[in-house]
């Protein structure tokens, strides 16, 4: 079964003929960069958005992703902090830091004179709410993978035998989606959130999220990683508070796909 839709990924990529991958170098856009780039070789380019809402090291694995597959890297420059619909971050902010973004990279498409822009999105995107998946939709954007049917769990078996050093990557989100909806997004904040992260990266912890709920920091782990944070809590706390975070609290639920979502199924 799963074979059969890589077979058909091949056939949707070969149609299409020219792609611009909408990269990331996590193991979604890696698994389909690998597929299109064997398919349709140097009619392929990986472009990756730079923005303050991603973490300097996702660049810089976007950037090995690409060398080791041989295929041309490309960054697009965003501005979403010009748009207040973002920086106001209501429940579809999404939407308009993908608009943003899409739009960039389908005057990039023309620019070379290819055919298509495609993203890595699957089947298991549609379990949670993603407002950015209308504005792929209404700018003619295409999600091969979801379109051959592929779920996570086959793309990383997938990933894995064909080499890819991220195929068992934990999944990654900007990082304005640490915010509760309707609280604004600065720069500083995203800052304190990536500086909190990499922290506890750098600590061992595996799965990192950390919400910002000014003058908290909700700290989303692994459940099974839960005692080491509270064995490490003191120089935990000391970093977070240098940070200027007045209080912060261990979700004992642990890390969760689309947390903030849980809001808006409440309501």
């Amino acid at each position: 079964m799963a074979q059969q839709k890589l077979t058909k990924l091949t056939s949707i990529l070969t149609e299409m003929e020219s792609v611009v991958v909408a990269f990331s170098g996590g193991v979604d856009s890696s698994f389909l960069l690998k597929v299109a780039r064997d398919v349709l070789g140097d009619k392929v380019v990986a472009a990756v958005g730079i923005s303050d809402t991603y973490k300097p090291d996702e660049l810089l694995e976007a950037e090995n992703i690409a060398k080791m597959l041989e295929v041309k890297l490309l960054k697009v420059y965003t501005d979403e902090f010009s748009d207040p619909n973002f920086v106001n971050n209501p429940p579809d902010r999404c939407y308009y830091c993908k608009k943003n973004l899409f739009t960039k990279l389908i005057e990039l498409k023309e620019q070379l004179n290819f055919n298509y822009v495609v993203d890595g999105a699957n089947l298991d995107d549609n379990n949670d709410y993603r407002p950015g998946h209308r504005a792929i939709a209404e700018l003619g954007v295409r999600s091969p993978l979801r379109e051959a049917g592929f779920t996570k769990e086959e793309i990383r078996r997938f990933a894995r035998e064909m080499g890819l050093p991220n195929w068992n990557k934990p999944a990654e989100a900007c990082l304005a989606s640490r915010f509760p909806y309707h609280t604004k997004i600065t720069k500083e904040s995203l800052r304190k959130i990536y500086s909190g992260e990499k922290y506890l990266k750098d600590l061992g912890f595996n799965i990192v999220r950390v919400r910002f709920h000014d003058p908290v920091a909700r700290i989303e782990l692994d459940p099974e990683e839960l005692s080491l944070a509270v064995e490490k809590r003191t120089e935990i706390l000391n970093h977070f508070h240098e940070l200027g975070f007045k209080y912060v609290c261990l979700d004992l639920q642990g890390y969760r796909t689309g947390s903030m979502n849980e809001v808006l199924e409440a309501r």
